[in-house]
């Protein structure tokens, strides 16, 4: 979100005290600036729902094959195609939600950082904004791996689950031993 070049060309020195990314050139870099901020959670929103809605269309397109070869009844692949469907459309609701509640707060900040003249430094509960808009990258790995069933599959073809089974000696072997 913020670049180097951004905040080298934003910061000064007021009163002894260094302050960046809140004083600009000029109006027009400062509206730039605002913009692309905007630009960059837009994008990401809109990356989620072009590469979600690709996955769902080929999940219908194979799931319409299948449903072709099958002369009529609902059978299992057919089920297990609209459990894809229902499991793509779940994790791309909560991904996407997700995103927009965590970075929603920061982003807000930053803009009126940047288009408010008299706000001199970024406080504290910047900090606060962005930790809360990281924890999206923490919680992210769990919606795909409760929601997303193929992910979910793969997770737990991970855990190597191996039953022992130990079957009891009769006793006239332990006890000729």
């Amino acid at each position: 979100m913020v670049s180097v070049g951004t905040t080298a060309t934003t910061a000064t020195l007021i009163d002894g005290a260094c302050y960046s990314q809140v004083v600009y050139e000029s109006e027009a870099s400062q509206m730039a600036y605002a913009i692309f901020t905007l630009s960059i959670f837009v994008t990401i929103l809109v990356i989620f729902f072009f590469c979600y809605g690709r996955i769902l269309i080929v999940v219908r397109r194979q799931s319409s094959v299948i449903s072709g070869y099958i002369a009529s009844g609902l059978n299992s692949s057919q089920v297990q195609s609209h459990e894809l469907q229902s499991s793509v459309v779940k994790t791309m609701v909560l991904v996407c939600a997700l995103h927009a509640v965590t970075w929603t707060p920061v982003f807000v900040y930053l803009l009126l950082a940047i288009l408010d003249s008299k706000f001199t430094s970024i406080d504290s509960s910047y900090y606060v904004l962005l930790f809360i808009s990281l924890l999206y990258f923490c919680i992210n790995p769990f919606i795909y791996a409760t929601k997303f069933d193929p992910v979910n599959r793969a997770l737990l073809g991970l855990i190597p689950c191996k039953t022992m089974s130990i079957q009891p000696r009769p006793p006239a072997e332990i006890f000729n031993e």
